[in-house]
């Protein structure tokens, strides 16, 4: 534009354009003032500023680990998708919460060793990142508050996780127990212990429910081994429901399928 101008023999203005959208062109919107109407002024005051080695190492040494470095150090310790390692620092609290709830699952795997279960930094990320992008976040948007508010502490946090983990609780009980440990009822163990919630993984208790409600239910057995899959989810809701929502989901599954024939 201005070339054109200046090539038809015009004077540039100085002046503030705006851009019109609709019509793709810039149209004057206000006329701009010379640099001495803005009052600049040269400040020969001020000091020199040397930056030495020595405090530039000393800087380095005290900042926290940059938003960029962090990403990047989940993903490639814990295998975090972008998206996950994008969210979780979104702000420093954010950041800092999730460590600290993977520092807690840690010492507590090193005190209790989990009954031997394998529980390596990933697959612990992966659940850490589950719960705090999933049940945290859904509480935290639904009271309006940020993490740094949050009435759950990352070491409950991360008791309750490796209860899931250990077969304390199975998916469902945990929503339970975090949403009581939410409204302040106390830590897991503590609401566990006054709600009954803990899960039947006793293997031989599983089976006398599933004995009993194979008995109770033989149309849908025939339904099952007709071809009929349906009546396989209708048959593990039976059991679900005769243990109050107790049994371990993972073996009510293998036990019938095992007293089925495994069709």
């Amino acid at each position: 534009r201005q070339i054109e101008i200046i090539e038809d023999g015009g004077t540039i203005k100085q002046e503030t354009r705006l851009y019109d959208p609709d019509k793709d062109e810039t149209r004057s919107m206000r006329s701009k003032e010379d640099a001495m109407d803005y009052r600049y002024f040269p400040d020969p005051d001020l000091l020199p500023l040397e930056v030495t080695p020595q405090w530039i190492t000393e800087v380095k040494a005290t900042m926290p680990e940059l938003p960029a470095k962090k990403r990047e150090r989940f993903i490639k310790e814990f295998s975090a998708s972008k998206t996950q390692a994008d969210l979780l620092t979104v702000s420093k609290e954010m950041a800092e919460y999730c460590e600290a709830v993977m520092d807690g699952t840690r010492n507590i795997i090193s005190d209790k060793e989990l009954e031997g279960l394998s529980f390596p930094p990933n697959e612990r990320f992966q659940l850490v990142v589950n719960w705090m992008l999933g049940e945290m976040n859904a509480a935290l948007n639904r009271n309006e508050i940020d993490i740094a508010q949050s009435p759950v502490e990352p070491a409950a946090l991360a008791d309750l996780i490796c209860k899931c983990v250990d077969g304390t609780l199975n998916n469902k009980m945990a929503k339970e127990v975090f949403a009581a440990m939410w409204n302040g009822e106390g830590n897991p163990d503590a609401i566990i212990e006054k709600r009954g919630l803990k899960q039947i993984s006793d293997s031989g208790e599983i089976e006398k429910i599933v004995d009993k409600v194979l008995a109770a239910n033989a149309a849908q057995v025939a339904d099952y081994k007709s071809g009929k899959e349906k009546a396989f989810n209708s048959l593990v809701g039976q059991v679900m429901k005769a243990s109050k929502g107790k049994a371990n989901p993972a073996q009510v599954n293998a036990l019938l399928k095992q007293k089925l024939g495994g069709n």
